[in-house]
């Protein structure tokens, strides 16, 4: 899990969400500012009751998010700030248990790592 003072608060989310600009994928989207004063990136994830009904698979897309960042963190450029905000087929690809065939961390590292190919 990323560092508090590494995430967003409230306030910086609603501000995110009014001025930013936005990369979709299929099943996660990322809203971002890019804010010259600010020293460190700082990064935040949403997973709304579309996602999935449950607090419990919820909390778990949230937190594989935040284990993914932790290690891309150092690849992120300094002064974007944003959120991440998972869809409603986001639970089967990214929160699913790993077999041969589904990794769902690697999927969501691969996603994560294509959006931020297209910021840059």
């Amino acid at each position: 899990m990323l560092p508090k003072n590494n995430r967003n608060d409230r306030k910086t989310v609603e501000k995110v969400f009014k001025e930013g600009f936005f990369v979709n994928s299929a099943n996660i989207s990322f809203k971002y500012l890019f804010i010259k004063t600010a020293i460190s990136p700082k990064i935040s994830f949403i997973s709304p009751k579309t996602a999935s009904k449950k607090a419990v698979d919820r909390n778990k897309l949230r937190r594989r998010g935040y284990a993914v960042i932790k290690k891309l963190y150092k690849t992120i450029p300094n002064g974007v700030t944003g959120c991440f905000v998972f869809g409603k087929k986001s639970l089967p690809v990214f929160g699913g248990k790993k077999t041969l065939k589904n990794n769902p961390i690697s999927n969501l590292e691969n996603e994560i790592k294509n959006i931020f190919s297209k910021i840059n």
